[in-house]
């Protein structure tokens, strides 16, 4: 028997509907990751290979799970001497580096909090995440000259942690304000299962790439928790920067078998002469982050004969809705909702929505969804905001077709109010990227002293493309015809980049904030 078994009473189901009825998970009274996977599969099988390592520069790195738990234990005692004991807080800016998932999983052990933090996070940024969750401790990139772990035991008697303890805090940048603390407990990475298996499709002792910086949530979703519950192995590239030549190389090099990226990373890699690299080995492709535009949907099949499989989710939960194992994705879809959540989609007054009306995406019956997150720490009126009536109001909007399938409109703060009409950027992105001068888009909201607000894209062209006012009189056109014409960006910017996140996620609220 696996390590998966030990969770899921049943982990083979014959269908979605199979699946979303029967789904079932054992959650252990004192559940800990470093100590119930880690050091587990350690005990099962030493000689698996739970993390394959590189970077641009000639660095190579194989850890098996034996290892990773001694290295783990050396790391504890560490973080101990350094006065880290259960319940202290610890930030993590260590990009992609094999010692990130070293310390996170001695952290775990400790019953520390573990706090994420990207390599794009300025001295202000820092300053507050230390006063605001009371950060004890901070290893940056540049402070691992001093992780100096070989003269400490490599043994660490096991400490005692509750299932409800805090494990994780993301910090979850909203459009307006100071980042939200979000606060995972201990049995957070058993929700993660479905993500890994269900979705991702990840396969025991095969190598799985999730391209996310170690910084955000979506690492948590694909590069350690889910995977390595099903026993397979992590590959990560630390990459000085995302070069999508580089990225195909090491696909094909190290013949992965799933891959994960934001739907930028597609973009930018079907830019490149992509049939030339030999990518059979990859048998699963799925996206999350932002939504997917149909025109790279259909040029990654098109090149690899695989539809890709999109997925949805936040840094409050794991994966909510996705293109499960089951069903075929469907063009524009995220899917159809996981297991152990409730999910709905309802109107302004807590109503569920017929098929085809637009609404808030939410989670009903918060008993117990593993993957979700528990609480905003010291937030009461996000709270307030977020959970009403026993319900967990996500803030993003959505439909669902007569099939059951989600389709994403965008986020309450995204979606444009112009002249009476509510437009989701998402669709107006869409078809811009059909265009065959653009590379890729973001639409957002203009201030208008009539309308309200306008449709305003900033537009990325591909090379050998120049930016003029007849090509933005084209763009708009071109929108008019492919959508409905009220959805026009009225305003079109071209830039030569669009600002993102080190997960390659395109940061709309920047945007926003200089249209005024």
């Amino acid at each position: 028997m696996g390590l998966l078994e030990r969770f899921l009473p049943r982990v083979e189901f014959d269908s979605y509907e199979d699946f979303i009825q029967n789904y079932q998970l054992n959650v252990p009274e004192r559940f800990n990751f470093g100590y119930d996977v880690v050091d587990e599969w350690a005990k099962l099988e030493p000689e698996k290979k739970a993390l394959v390592w590189c970077d641009d520069h000639g660095g190579e790195k194989t850890i098996t799970f034996a290892e990773m738990s001694k290295l783990s234990n050396q790391a504890a005692n560490w973080f101990r001497a350094k006065g880290i004991g259960k319940g202290d807080a610890v930030l993590l800016i260590l990009r992609r580096r094999w010692e990130y998932w070293v310390c996170a999983v001695a952290l775990h052990k400790l019953g520390a909090v573990l706090i994420p933090g990207s390599t794009q996070l300025t001295q202000k940024d820092i300053d507050y995440r230390v006063e605001a969750a009371n950060i004890k401790f901070v290893l940056t990139v540049e402070g691992l000259k001093d992780f100096n772990i070989e003269d400490y035991a490599d043994i660490l008697e096991r400490v005692d942690t509750r299932s409800e303890d805090a494990m994780l805090v993301y910090f979850s940048s909203g459009t307006t304000g100071m980042p939200k603390m979000v606060k995972h407990d201990f049995i957070h990475p058993l929700g993660q299962i479905v993500t890994a298996k269900y979705w991702q499709q990840v396969k025991e002792n095969t190598l799985h790439m999730s391209v996310s910086d170690s910084g955000w949530a979506k690492f948590g979703w694909g590069k350690i928790y889910g995977q390595w519950i099903c026993g397979a192995c992590i590959f990560a590239y630390d990459m000085d920067k995302f070069v999508p030549k580089n990225l195909l190389q090491k696909m094909q090099d190290y013949k992965l078998t799933t891959f994960c990226a934001p739907p930028t990373m597609y973009r930018f890699m079907l830019q490149e002469d992509i049939e030339s690299y030999d990518l059979s080995s990859i048998e699963r492709y799925c996206n999350a982050g932002e939504p997917l535009n149909p025109e790279v949907f259909d040029r990654m099949e098109k090149i690899t004969g695989i539809k890709l499989a999109e997925g949805f989710g936040q840094s409050e939960s794991s994966v909510l809705i996705a293109a499960f194992q089951w069903l075929t994705p469907k063009q524009g879809s995220m899917g159809k909702p996981a297991p152990l959540y409730g999910i709905d989609i309802v109107d302004e007054n807590g109503d569920s929505c017929q098929a085809g009306e637009e609404g808030e995406i939410v989670v009903r019956g918060l008993q117990n969804p593993s993957g979700l997150f528990k609480e905003y720490l010291n937030d009461t009126e996000a709270n307030a905001k977020a959970f009403r009536g026993g319900v967990y109001y996500t803030g993003d909007v959505a439909w669902r077709d007569d099939e059951g399938y989600y389709w994403f409109v965008g986020r309450n703060d995204d979606v444009i109010k112009c002249s009476g009409y509510r437009i989701g950027p998402f669709e107006v992105e869409s078809a811009l990227i059909q265009h065959q001068a653009v590379l890729e888009c973001a639409v957002t909201a203009a201030p208008d002293p009539v309308r309200g607000q306008v449709v305003k894209a900033t537009v990325v062209l591909k090379r050998g493309v120049d930016p003029s006012d007849k090509l933005a009189k084209e763009l708009q056109e071109h929108v008019k015809r492919v959508t409905a014409p009220y959805k026009y960006p009225r305003i079109i910017e071209f830039t030569e980049e669009l600002p993102k996140t080190a997960s390659g996620k395109i940061k709309r609220a920047e945007i926003r904030k200089k249209n005024g």
